[in-house]
């Protein structure tokens, strides 16, 4: 199983007691073939019909602290850039948290993308893993237009497959079949976990870990800023 400890390095959080939920460049960058085949990507999208539209993301709301009570699982922030995978008949695109589309910039996660299905919408971060601890922030700027080899798409949620509307879906369901679908994508497109249990415990298991996200396990997916997605920065155990 893949964890969250392998891209942020640390501690595992299966040792401190915490149940892990596992549902188990720009063009001028690209080299000449794969400049090819992202132009291939973009003329097909012009030419089939039965595109997917792009869905406003769903915002955490900022709070002191995570929730403790139950129905809640956590998922570890990653510093990233919020990014949608959309598949369909038009091939595969990924759009910027505005929905501007930004598949040329991460051509090599779009190319990467051999998901098995017909169609689906991913939500989730492009983020360059760091080498010893937290995704390297201040290096995914640079990765996007002088190494976007060093991208990686982490999944977290999904909110259509194969014609179904996922999104009214309890969170659970909608990560198990996000599960089921990137089980085995190790390399550019990887899963993100959840927790159930204390976020504290979180924070402990997780060296350098800053924030977490705690969603409603219970809850269906809506765009904009939401109090079942709820954003938190790491706190003294006293504080708790």
């Amino acid at each position: 199983m893949r964890r969250c400890s392998q891209l942020l390095g640390g501690g595992s959080a299966q040792a401190a007691g915490v149940q892990v939920g596992g549902c188990r460049a720009a063009c001028a960058g690209q080299p000449p073939l794969a400049r090819s085949k992202v132009a291939s990507l973009s003329k097909r999208s012009k030419v089939n019909g039965g595109r997917l539209e792009f869905i406003p993301p769903q915002i955490p709301t900022r709070v002191e602290r995570p929730p403790e009570d139950e129905g809640w699982v956590h998922e570890v922030k990653l510093d990233g850039y919020r990014t949608q995978i959309i598949i369909d008949k038009g091939g595969v695109r990924l759009y910027s948290k505005n929905g501007r589309d930004w598949t040329t910039k991460y051509w090599p996660i779009a190319l990467a993308v051999e998901l098995p299905c017909r169609a689906a919408i991913i939500d989730g971060e492009v983020i360059v893993p760091g080498e010893q601890g937290p995704p390297d922030c201040p290096a995914l700027e640079a990765a996007i237009w002088n190494e976007p080899s060093r991208l990686v798409f982490v999944a977290f949620d999904i909110l259509h497959l194969d014609g179904r509307n996922l999104a009214s879906l309890p969170l659970l369901q909608r990560k198990q079949a996000l599960w089921q679908l990137v089980e085995h994508g190790l390399g550019k497109i990887q899963y993100s976990e959840h927790f159930e249990g204390s976020a504290l415990a979180i924070f402990r298991a997780i060296e350098k870990l800053e924030s977490v996200i705690s969603k409603r396990a219970d809850s269906g997916y809506r765009s904009g800023p939401s109090n079942t997605w709820l954003k938190a920065r790491y706190v003294e155990e006293a504080d708790f």
